[in-house]
């Protein structure tokens, strides 16, 4: 098939456009090149068009003959300062628009978007006696005292995480999150007006080699890197126990090709899949696989804490296994010691 793939220049866009070719799939690569997502001024990579979605000019005539569309392209980041918003609605959400736009006026009517779990915002949470509840804001006063897990707004009592299903309420806590969500949104009524069909990857938390190593594109696996790299240890928040997903980039690449593969044969609509390893890890036991595998200093607790950020999130992997036909193949703890010592992109 032909795949027209943005983002294509980016740490996952990248590995997704060498996948796509190993698969034998024609892919025509664009990316604008945002500095957040890369070096200032770093160049085009070959075999890469350098293509703002956000200009349907630019756009139109790389969609004719096109198959589907796997749209990576997106700004990214924490995201959690509100004058951030223009340039998180410009680029992710009224690129999406102009792109959905460009796919109706061409007839393509197929879409793989990279969404995020970001726009699940806090995971799902049960408490022992008034069983599954949506836990409220954490209060300042308990982050001061170095009570990080939400309570039950009933009892008072710390509430225990739950795997997250694709059908959990939409939360986003920042402007990243909240153009996610946006984007879903977007591809689902274009399903809708053009009886097209879209799926949406929501990835968790992904690392591997390629990662860029100091801008505000790299999660926080590449940061714990570049600290060791400079000699110190890594600097872990809160008491080191918010869990995550870590998910390899390959992983991510599989998903993707699954995506593409299927969504030509799948329903009319929108379809929403977690891309996740299965296999919780907390971010304290992450810095420390890291650490060890590298041979750097042990990491810090710091007991630091940002009021906005997510204590636990963690996906439920059974709908993309079901019916995307994809599970996850790089555990967290093998994927983590190979990443201690994998180059990371600088340009």
């Amino acid at each position: 098939m032909k795949v027209l793939l943005t983002g294509a220049a980016g740490f996952i866009g990248s590995h997704v456009a060498a996948g796509l070719a190993d698969q034998g799939h024609d892919v025509v690569g664009v990316d604008v090149m945002l500095d957040a997502a890369h070096v200032a001024d770093a160049p085009t990579p070959s075999g890469v068009e350098r293509v703002d979605v956000r200009d349907a000019d630019q756009l139109r005539p790389l969609l004719r003959d096109v198959d589907v569309v796997c749209h990576q392209a997106a700004m990214v980041g924490h995201g959690v300062d509100a004058a951030d918003f223009p340039r998180y609605a410009s680029h992710n959400d009224l690129g999406t628009a102009v792109l959905l736009a460009g796919m109706a006026a061409c007839e393509v009517t197929r879409l793989v978007l990279a969404s995020s779990m970001v726009v699940y915002g806090e995971g799902r949470y049960a408490c022992a006696v008034h069983g599954e509840l949506t836990p409220e804001p954490r209060r300042s006063e308990d982050l001061e005292a170095g009570s990080f897990d939400p309570r039950c707004p009933r009892c008072g009592r710390a509430l225990d995480w739950q795997l997250v299903p694709e059908d959990a309420r939409l939360a986003p806590r920042s402007s990243y999150a909240a153009s996610k969500v946006s984007q879903e949104h977007f591809a689902q009524a274009w399903c809708l007006l053009q009886s097209a069909r879209s799926v949406a990857l929501r990835y968790h938390n992904v690392y591997g080699p390629g990662m860029p190593s100091d801008t505000p594109y790299s999660g926080v696996a590449a940061i714990f890197r570049s600290a060791l790299e400079r000699g110190e240890a890594p600097r872990v928040f809160e008491d080191g126990r918010q869990t995550r997903d870590f998910v390899h980039v390959d992983d991510v690449v599989a998903a993707n090709i699954a995506a593409v593969e299927r969504v030509v044969d799948g329903p009319a609509g929108l379809r929403a899949f977690n891309v996740c390893s299965g296999t919780p890890v907390t971010v304290g036991e992450m810095a420390q696989v890291i650490a060890t595998a590298y041979g750097g200093p042990d990491p810090v607790v710091t007991g630091e804490y940002r009021p906005a950020d997510v204590r636990h999130v963690v996906a439920s992997p059974q709908k993309a296994v079901e019916e995307l036909g994809f599970r996850a193949r790089i555990a967290p703890q093998e994927g983590l010691r190979a990443f201690a010592t994998a180059p990371l992109r600088t340009r």
